[in-house]
């Protein structure tokens, strides 16, 4: 699980409660609920979703939520570990015996690319292939991105709109000073949920996703390369140097530190 994402929202609302009941009590809290804001802030913004969206994708956008909390298991360090490993194997047994190396791979992709370095396909097809591949994943991924961007532009907007439902419901009953305040508070409500939904559930969301995905395309990023290199028939340690350019100062110090994978 990735701790960061649940600390993270779970601070924040401790936060908003804090600031709530600070100098107070607990039945301060009353004040910051009301169901008709909640239904017209969340149920505007939420139905809007779903008419900007097909059934299918309106759930998929939904369920993207819980790969935020899924640690990320496929660092930069270690696909490059795996390729050299795999650069090794080619370089003692043959490109063939890859294929048995690939049937215990987890991941698709780089097994993909695998059989169709031993089907012998050409280097240039085996990339064009592959990168295809990955503008497709990279375009899906985006597509959930942009759906909790997109809701998080929805909250504040619905949020004004039942704020303006409130002042006309208070504008209209002007007759009763002691009802302005309670009212103008109501109306209020609805542009704090719709800030909350936006900031507190949508940016981390979806700022969370945009790291996903730029890990996860460097890592096919990486894939791709280090195959193509192992087709040429390069040096294990030709290969990890080339790939190690992918890293950070701080990932080449750590995987360095963990000692080579390359035979030279």
């Amino acid at each position: 699980m990735d701790l960061a994402t649940l600390i993270g929202l779970v601070a924040c609302f401790a936060l908003v409660i804090f600031g709530i009941v600070f100098g107070k009590d607990f039945s301060a809290l009353l004040n910051f609920i009301d169901v008709p804001s909640i239904l017209i802030t969340f149920g505007g913004a939420f139905m809007c979703m779903l008419a900007a969206n097909s059934i299918p994708d309106y759930i998929a956008g939904l369920k993207s939520i819980t790969l935020t909390f899924k640690a990320s298991d496929q660092g930069v360090p270690t696909v490059i570990r795996k390729i050299i490993e795999l650069s090794n194997v080619a370089r003692k047994e043959g490109l063939l015996a890859l294929e048995e190396a690939a049937g215990e791979l987890e991941d698709a992709f780089m097994k993909k690319g695998i059989l169709l370095i031993v089907d012998g396909t050409d280097p240039e097809l085996v990339r064009a292939i592959m990168e295809t591949e990955m503008v497709n994943i990279d375009s899906r991924h985006r597509g959930k991105i942009g759906f909790w961007e997109a809701l998080g532009a929805m909250g504040p907007a619905w949020g004004m709109i039942g704020t303006l439902i409130g002042l006309v419901n208070m504008l209209k009953n002007m007759n009763d000073p002691s009802s302005i305040g309670p009212a103008m508070a109501v109306a209020l409500l609805t542009t704090l949920y719709g800030s909350l939904l936006a900031n507190w559930i949508c940016a981390p969301v979806s700022a969370k996703l945009k790291v996903r995905n730029e890990e996860e395309m460097q890592a096919k990023e990486i894939m791709i390369e280090g195959l193509l290199s192992i087709q040429a028939g390069e040096n294990p340690r030709v290969i990890e140097e080339k790939l190690k350019s992918f890293l950070s100062p701080r990932e080449k110090a750590s995987m360095e530190e963990g000692g080579g994978d390359a035979d030279g």
